[in-house]
């Protein structure tokens, strides 16, 4: 009865456990949304699902749009972006950033001619 109860206590324990061990921490996590903020080397990002997400910056994180590199400063609110690197602490430390290019339904399309004013036939 006593190893049963040890057992129980146990599994109890390792159920209660807030997730250590399932977290994932240390290998690299794919971010992928949309730049809410951009705080000095910290971006804040919403990501597909929803999840409000810290990318963190460092001297080795690369920024990239289409096959062109570019500078961190660069980043700013609306940007579409797929940062990827290793979490802690709920925390992305991103060491590729790629930045979306506008799509083609994104580009501002040039405002449609006017019909012409019907004839006045002056009845």
């Amino acid at each position: 009865m006593n190893k049963q109860w040890i057992l129980g206590a146990v599994l109890a324990a390792i159920v209660a456990l807030p997730g250590v061990g399932w977290t994932h921490e240390g290998h690299a996590h794919k971010v992928i949304g949309t730049v809410t903020s951009v705080q000095g080397n910290n971006v804040m990002v919403k990501t597909t699902d929803g999840k409000a997400v810290m990318v963190m910056l460092d001297a080795k994180t690369t920024l990239t749009q289409g096959k062109t590199k570019v500078d961190a400063s660069s980043l700013k609110a609306g940007d579409r972006i797929v940062a990827e690197g290793p979490e802690s602490q709920g925390m992305v430390t991103a060491q590729t950033i790629r930045v979306g290019t506008a799509t083609a339904t994104a580009v501002a399309k040039p405002a449609a001619k006017a019909a012409p004013a019907p004839a006045h036939t002056g009845h």
